[in-house]
């Protein structure tokens, strides 16, 4: 069995900081692959040398929707930082209007900007969306945003906003809210959602998932939030491995297996 984990975070603390348990952690629940994400420009150097110390790891280039320090990249250098074989998407980028307050016009241009490069470049995009549905959408939608494909990451709404992501062309990837209790709404995406179209993460060093809710999140543990969208649906874990392996390497299809 072969597992991915679509988005992780594992040049943050405390993870950086015993990483080669983290990577055997990550071994031995059977996660093959990693997909380590970027969240600023400055610190995209440290998530590109870990795609140089392993082959196993992949990474993305893009600045987080909340992220207001640091230099604001265009589409130029987004693109530039693209073009090395090891980063296979654009993000994560989109729209939080949670965390954010005010004129967020700034998000919406930052926003935009990541999908020009993201068709620039043909790499799919990766999607934060909180308390923005509509605008995330419509800006997806009138962008064109479904020419680059893309994945609605860490998905936390309702099957409305799952079908109209799904009608442009894009992914949908469960994290370990998935598992919670209260997350009916999720649980009930998860078994709407097309198995082609599945994809599983950590989101880690955040959101892990039952029985670790509360605690460091990694890597291994996404093998938990696979095991119960597994039972949701009524199927094996292996099948739902395979699939949402397959469905990986399908959408960043830039990704090469070991």
């Amino acid at each position: 069995m072969v597992l991915v984990d679509s988005h992780c975070h594992i040049n943050f603390e405390p993870l950086c900081e015993r990483l080669d348990e983290v990577l055997t952690n990550a071994r031995e629940h059977d996660v093959a692959y990693m997909l380590c994400i970027s969240v600023n420009m400055e610190e995209f150097p440290e998530v590109l040398q870990l795609t140089r110390d392993h082959d196993n790891i992949f990474a993305t280039i893009g600045k987080h929707p909340n992220e207001t320090s640091g230099r604001e990249p265009d589409p130029q250098e987004i693109c530039a930082g693209a073009d090395d074989p090891a980063v296979v998407g654009i993000g994560e980028t989109g729209l939080d209007y949670f965390r954010s307050q005010g004129d967020l016009d700034w998000q919406r241009d930052r926003f935009r900007r990541h999908i020009d490069a993201a068709k620039i470049t043909n790499k799919p995009l990766v999607i934060h969306t909180r308390d923005a549905a509509d605008d995330t959408i419509q800006i997806l939608r009138d962008e064109n945003a479904g020419e680059a494909g893309g994945v609605m990451h860490c998905f936390a709404e309702d099957w409305t906003l799952a079908k109209q992501a799904l009608d442009i062309g894009f992914y949908i990837s469960f994290s370990g809210i998935v598992t919670f209790k209260n997350a009916q709404p999720i649980k009930e995406v998860a078994v709407k959602t097309p198995l082609d179209r599945i994809l599983v993460e950590t989101d880690c060093p955040y959101l892990a998932p039952v029985p670790f809710r509360g605690k460091t999140n990694e890597p291994a543990y996404v093998k938990y939030t696979a095991e119960h969208v597994a039972e949701l649906r009524g199927m094996g874990l292996d099948e739902l491995a395979a699939a949402t392996t397959e469905n990986f390497f399908t959408l960043f299809s830039s990704a090469k297996r070991n």
